[in-house]
């Protein structure tokens, strides 16, 4: 009996170490694109943002306008209001977030330390307008994906969704434009306008890096020769094919679904298949934000 139980704990301690070895390492990755994410943010806000005299939405948005206004360091004022809004709406993330986001706040105020010297002013401010969207917007995707947050207007967003039932993305879009109007108060009307174009541009590259770097095509096929497509599919591209079944309501036919997930650059290949096997086929391609597993039926 003792050795039997012997055997539970050693075996409980090699899964354990196993789970931590794994985690580790996952963790560690994770602080590096968080630290990445953090770099690439700050010098879209110094070099860029600050560099061409605009604004931002957010916190740092408020730490922009507060540099303009009094000379205040963004980095220590970036780490002091988002460190206040963490420990107040720290409930409103999950365990992963917080933590990540514990270690992401003074990562990103001590990337603004470091690159404060590094302002660019170009002779046409667009240029620091779209730079600055798409650093700020790469940098926060980056920080997005590994499941942190840069706290600040996320939580609040989360807050009002919560007590006012409001949805998050109209909550983020009200507190960001707020703060960026607010900018008003330190820079030109033309600089505001041109900092809400550069919040658009900042949203559309972090979107793309949390949901689009996974360049997936869904295809539906409907074909009167099913079972020759998908293996056409199966052999030629290398790609799994689920069957379904179906019944047209015109016709009243029951007919075979083909539904596949392959790469974009496949897609092109796919449609040759189906062009010289079943030039009849209905077909229809649907983009995928995001695929997660590797399941073959």
């Amino acid at each position: 009996m003792e050795a039997n139980k012997k055997e539970k704990i050693e075996s409980f301690n090699k899964r354990k170490l196993s789970f931590n070895k794994n985690w580790t390492v996952q963790t560690l990755i994770n602080a590096i694109v968080i630290t990445i994410g953090s770099f690439i943010f700050a010098v879209g806000v110094n070099t860029f943002m600050i560099g061409g005299n605009l604004a931002e939405g957010g916190v740092i948005g408020i730490s922009i306008i507060l540099f303009y206004a009094f000379g205040w360091s963004t980095a220590l004022t970036n780490f002091i209001i988002n460190s206040i809004i963490l420990a107040i709406g720290f409930k409103f993330l999950s365990r992963r977030a917080m933590y990540y986001t514990i270690f992401s706040i003074p990562m990103t105020s001590l990337m603004l330390w470091f690159t404060e010297t590094w302002q660019m002013q170009f002779e046409n401010v667009i240029v620091n307008m779209i730079f600055g969207g798409m650093f700020i917007g790469i940098g926060i995707g980056l920080i997005f994906r590994v499941g942190a947050t840069t706290a600040g207007t996320t939580i609040l967003a989360r807050i009002a969704n919560k007590y006012l039932d409001v949805n998050v993305s109209y909550a983020l879009l009200f507190f960001d434009l707020l703060v960026v109007l607010s900018g008003l108060t330190v820079i030109p009307l033309e600089r505001v306008l041109l900092t809400i174009i550069a919040l658009y541009v900042a949203t559309k590259v972090m979107d793309f890096i949390v949901e689009g770097m996974n360049p997936k095509k869904a295809v539906t096929i409907i074909s009167n020769k099913p079972e020759l497509l998908a293996e056409h599919v199966t052999k030629d591209i290398k790609r799994g094919v689920t069957i379904m079944h179906g019944r047209g309501y015109y016709t009243q036919e029951n007919k075979d679904v083909l539904y596949i997930v392959i790469n974009k650059n496949q897609l092109g290949r796919l449609k040759r298949v189906i062009k010289k096997n079943d030039e009849s086929a209905f077909v229809v391609v649907h983009d995928v934000n995001d695929v997660l597993g590797n399941f073959i039926i």
